[in-house]
């Protein structure tokens, strides 16, 4: 990322990331209407009670710390400043809470006795365990800014940062000779720790098929049209060149260990120059989460069905509009997306408690999102790509007019004389 940003023309550098943050709020936004649609035709909410009622008693220790709207919005402005960089690469901050006790002295009728009173819970603040990806992100961004503008006292440091990118892209050809042995076990291990597989499938089956066909739809359909139709090639052959990545993200479940084989694969097998994806990839694994928007959309209206509460359009908007926004901070790891989950419910009153039951089956809905999440992202290059070629043919096109002008001009050609 810091290579990429030293590359760029700051003007290029804004433009990009412009056009990067429109394509990722649309598609963004898109996922999401196809999840709340999908979630609405199929009802994954209906028959799923029982297997509910049962799960949510066994799991009752396992149910996430719901958090406020706006402390979710504020850690995510945080996190782009972190006070350490080397503990941002395995340290996150969030908001937590704690519920403040005042005891009070009431004398009643039969003596003096205590009474407690549960005040509000009060937010404070701490470091977790996660990467804090997005401050890394605009570190490195701003760090390379600086030493273009350094100029040639800059350029060993640029070189130092190539060359190690370089090599790493070395060590993840090495991986990847191991990596289907390696994701076989991966999804083996998962299914392996699960009780009662065939319950498990069969009460929430409507719901695993709602967010597999929905991300089915964004992936293989909306996103190879937009491509389509903005630079005129094959979306298919586009996707084959980085089926590896793809493979990789179901096995990992992750957008960040993802990261360096997706940059290879859209360098090398689809023609992506290096300073715009390794400036656009890094983002897009922070920002773009369409799989994460979609199957939290779905994961509302399901937990909404289950509890046989209607949803109005007022509440539908806030799904969409929550859904769209919270997946910019979702870690790019394993299960990010369930942690953002309960801003949504708590932001439309449904029961956070009903999470234990999206965990159960996310081993398997997660990798999916990682697939889609990660596909954005390289669509995102190919069409800055294709952007930016079209304004280099542009601008050589106008130098080439310039040129004929000049030289056809015979009081520029006696003047020049």
């Amino acid at each position: 990322l810091v290579a990429g940003a030293a590359s760029l023309d700051p003007s290029m550098l804004g433009r990009l990331g412009g056009w990067a943050m429109l394509f990722f709020l649309v598609t963004t936004l898109i996922a999401s209407s196809i999840g709340v649609v999908l979630a609405f035709v199929i009802r994954p909410g209906d028959g799923a009670g029982d297997v509910a009622t049962s799960m949510l008693d066994s799991a009752s220790g396992e149910i996430l710390e719901s958090k406020e709207v706006l402390d979710s919005f504020l850690d995510l402005l945080r996190n782009i400043f972190p006070s350490n960089l080397v503990s941002a690469a395995f340290q996150s901050y969030t908001t937590t809470y704690k519920h403040v006790q005042i005891k009070k002295n009431i004398t009643g009728e039969l003596g003096e006795y205590n009474e407690t009173i549960m005040i509000e819970k009060v937010p404070y603040g701490k470091e977790v365990e996660g990467m804090n990806i997005l401050g890394l992100v605009v570190f490195a961004i701003v760090f390379g800014i600086a030493l273009r503008k350094l100029g040639s006292e800059g350029e060993i440091l640029i070189k130092f940062f190539n060359s190690f990118n370089e090599a790493t892209m070395v060590l993840v050809s090495w991986i990847m000779w191991y990596a289907p042995l390696g994701i076989m076990f991966l999804v083996a291990a998962k299914i392996v720790e699960m009780h009662d597989v065939v319950a498990l499938f069969t009460s929430l089956g409507k719901y695993i098929c709602c967010c597999l066909v929905g991300h089915a739809i964004h992936g293989l359909l909306v996103l190879p049209l937009i491509y389509f139709i903005f630079t005129r090639r094959n979306p298919y052959t586009f996707l084959w060149g980085i089926f590896t990545a793809l493979a990789t993200a179901f096995g990992t479940s992750s957008s960040s260990a993802t990261l360096p084989l997706m940059m290879k694969c859209v360098e090398e097998k689809n023609g992506v120059s290096k300073h715009i994806s390794r400036f656009i990839l890094p983002i897009g694994a922070t920002v773009n989460m369409d799989g994460a928007a979609l199957f939290q959309c779905v994961a509302a209206v399901f937990i909404a069905q289950l509890n046989n509460m209607t949803l109005d359009f007022v509440k539908v908007i806030t799904i969409l509009v929550t859904a769209t926004a919270s997946s910019v901070g979702a870690a790019g790891i394993p299960a990010g997306g369930v942690l953002t989950l309960a801003i949504i419910l708590e932001a439309v009153g449904l029961p956070t408690r009903d999470i234990s039951l999206i965990l159960a089956v996310d081993w398997l809905v997660d990798r999916t999102c990682t697939i889609l999440n990660v596909e954005g992202d390289a669509y995102g290059a190919g069409l800055l790509q294709a952007y930016t070629d079209k304004m280099g043919e542009k601008n050589e096109d106008q130098e080439l007019t310039d040129i004929k002008m000049e030289s056809g001009d015979p009081t520029k050609a006696a003047g020049g004389e």
